[in-house]
């Protein structure tokens, strides 16, 4: 089969998308994750007026449109918009924001989740030792390495996977900024289905891989929660 000869063969152009692929989508993790696990754990230690509308919207933005965010970084960056002047349009660093912004609100929403159940075991402790804000997120995340790495996971399977926003903010440029599932799609359309079918069976056994590894993740979890309260 020609799609498995191009893998087996390690095909330039197969390599390439698939090198800025993982580039970009691994990026924009980072990104969110960077700014949204703090963010997550924020929410679930603090009380403050708009709170309760903050985690609303952060689960709401779990089922946004792709398209609708490259939309809207689109237009951010666009000639005419507040950061066309910093030419990033097109770029791969454009698809990385668009991805980063797909990628935040499932952070904040799983770290939130993770880090209000440990809040509500030892929160007392914690002030009653007197530990200041920034201790107490940082603490919170340590003992909730495991929602961590799951929220990290679940967020680099949406970037990767994503399609309609970084085609409008990358333009899926040939050997620039033509990932994965932007090949796919043009391939396909061209009736070139080594190409696509070799991407896709690459593409599948990656978000193959992040779902096991959460599948792992979560039993252990489970076993070790069981364990605690036996």
């Amino acid at each position: 089969m020609i799609a498995l000869r191009l893998i087996g063969t390690l095909d330039p152009e197969l390599v390439g998308i698939v090198a800025l692929s993982l580039r970009v989508s691994l990026s924009a993790t980072a990104i969110a994750f960077l700014i949204g696990a703090p963010a997550g754990a924020f929410l679930a230690i603090t009380h403050f007026r708009g709170r309760t509308a903050a985690i609303v919207l952060a689960n709401a933005l779990l089922g946004l449109p792709p398209v609708v965010m490259g939309l809207v970084v689109y237009l951010l960056l666009s000639r005419s918009g507040p950061l066309g002047s910093l030419g990033l349009l097109f770029t791969p660093t454009a698809m990385i924001i668009a991805q980063a912004c797909l990628a935040f609100p499932i952070v904040i929403a799983l770290v939130h989740r993770s880090t209000d159940s440990l809040w509500s075991r030892y929160g007392d402790a914690f002030s009653i030792d007197g530990a200041s804000r920034m201790r107490i997120i940082r603490e919170l995340l340590l003992m909730g390495r495991s929602g961590l790495l799951t929220a990290s996971l679940a967020a680099f399977g949406r970037a990767i996977a994503e399609v309609g926003a970084i085609i409008i903010v990358g333009g899926n440029i040939r050997g620039f900024t033509r990932t994965m599932t932007t090949a796919i799609a043009l391939e396909t359309s061209k009736g070139d289905l080594p190409l696509a079918l070799a991407l896709g069976l690459v593409l599948l056994g990656v978000v193959g891989v992040v779902n096991l590894v959460i599948g792992a993740v979560q039993r252990r979890t489970s076993i070790e929660r069981e364990v605690a309260y036996a």
